[in-house]
């Protein structure tokens, strides 16, 4: 690990973004730090960013309108994706309601809507499972015996081993929390803010897909 930080840091010295709003280049340590455990990405040759989030966050709420308009800026290289945060069985609820909603087809329908019902309407108890399950019901205009189906399926039980290994690997202490790369993870609280968190982010895709195109230019050492 410690060779790891020090390449993290080796890397990202290289090069200042004139778009940052930092008076000096986002700092390693400070407002990113490498993972604690390298994640596999889906695509390597893409930069992956991943948003751990929680339904139930104030701060994830404040950051989503703000990581939407950021997603549809982004190059062709980039690919965007939402993990639930689970560092304990109090947020399993979401996170099986995030998958459910998934497995279900109204992800794109719902996602703002269970936002908006837990932080801006507090109509819905974010550790309340039935509660969630009436709710996917009632808003996705969805059979109830199909929504509690999704909410209990072998699918949702591999789905949560899964965030739980990815938010344990991330060494991630909060959210909202964003990973590049499955190597560098950054968040509102390490970086300032929200606005903040994406800019970090951007100076590091941005230095991740010059370090990938070097990659592909250097020959393979010849054995």
């Amino acid at each position: 690990m410690k060779k790891f930080f020090v390449s993290l840091a080796v890397l990202f010295s290289t090069s200042l973004l004139s778009h940052t709003a930092f008076a000096e280049a986002p700092k390693p340590g400070e407002h990113f730090t490498a993972v604690a455990q390298p994640i596999a990405t889906d695509n390597p040759a893409k930069i992956e960013v991943m948003e751990v989030f929680w339904y139930g966050c104030i701060h994830c709420y404040q950051m989503d309108p703000l990581l939407n308009a950021w997603v549809k800026k982004q190059a062709s290289d980039v690919v965007f994706k939402r993990i639930p945060a689970l560092p304990n069985a109090s947020w399993a609820p979401m996170a099986k309601t995030f998958y459910a909603m998934e497995t279900l087809g109204v992800s794109e329908k719902l996602h703002t809507a269970l936002f908006d019902a837990i932080n801006k309407q507090k109509t819905l108890n974010p550790t309340n499972e039935k509660a969630a399950i009436e709710w996917v019901t009632k808003a996705g205009g969805l059979d109830k015996s199909k929504v509690e189906q999704a909410f209990k399926s072998f699918t949702i039980n591999t789905n949560l081993n899964r965030a739980a290994q990815i938010f344990r690997a991330s060494g991630a202490t909060g959210v909202p929390s964003l990973i590049i790369d499955g190597k560098y993870i950054t968040s509102s609280t390490m970086a300032g803010g929200n606005e903040q968190a994406l800019r970090v982010t951007d100076y590091i895709v941005d230095n991740v897909r010059k370090d990938k195109s070097t990659a592909k230019i250097i020959p393979a050492a010849k054995k």
